[in-house]
């Protein structure tokens, strides 16, 4: 059974923050289980993830998500509606996991958490913008089933090798912030271009209306 140290607690921070921006019930739900099936003994604060009402209730909103993040169009209504869970559990996991520390560094931690699973929840966000218009369902069912396969391995990775998954959060993290930026430029130009070709077929419509 593996055992959180102090110096530790920072790389499950890090992990589970991102793992949590992907599919927080996901990670909720396999602390949770790895917990109450004492191969893992989480921090403290976090003895509530082992309880099986939170386990029961993960486990239901994870199956609700498997299939609501998989429907091109819903799963945009979906992740933006999950920007104000998403990002919170993750500060709340951080600041249970360092209930020990002092309280400046139990805020620095939660917000650390709380970044992390903004930019993972961002990335995520922002290629579903890019994927979803493809007429195609297969590459919006295959990203998502690859988020959820991420945000499991990433949540039972740290609670093996705590400093390799944190490591790989953190380079994700770093691919993420710069993917976010890279797509909404992309974003930016594309609507650019058809507010542009809008604003000259209106002006030639126009100009035929008046002759």
């Amino acid at each position: 059974m593996i055992n959180f140290t102090p110096s530790t607690i920072a790389a499950l921070v890090i992990a589970v923050s991102f793992a949590a921006g992907l599919n927080v019930y996901a990670t909720v739900l396999t602390l949770g289980l790895l917990a109450h099936a004492h191969w893992v003994e989480l921090p403290q604060g976090l003895d509530i993830l082992s309880q099986w009402w939170v386990i029961g209730t993960s486990g239901v909103l994870f199956a609700v998500e498997f299939i609501a993040d998989k429907i091109p169009g819903f799963d945009m209504l979906w992740n933006a509606m999950h920007t104000i869970i998403r990002i919170p559990i993750a500060a709340l996991i951080a600041y249970g996991a360092t209930s020990h520390l002092s309280p400046g560094m139990q805020i620095l931690a939660t917000a650390a958490g709380a970044t992390i699973a903004l930019a993972a929840h961002g990335s995520k966000t922002a290629v579903r913008a890019v994927v979803t218009p493809s007429p195609e369902p297969i590459s919006n069912i295959a990203l998502s089933t690859a988020e959820d396969g991420v945000a499991i391995g990433l949540t039972w990775l740290v609670t093996q090798h705590p400093w390799t998954a944190a490591t790989i959060a953190a380079v994700l993290t770093l691919i993420a912030i710069l993917m976010t930026r890279w797509v909404v430029k992309t974003l930016r130009r594309l609507w650019g271009r058809t507010a542009a070709r809008t604003s000259v077929l209106n002006l030639d419509s126009g100009k035929r209306g008046s002759t």
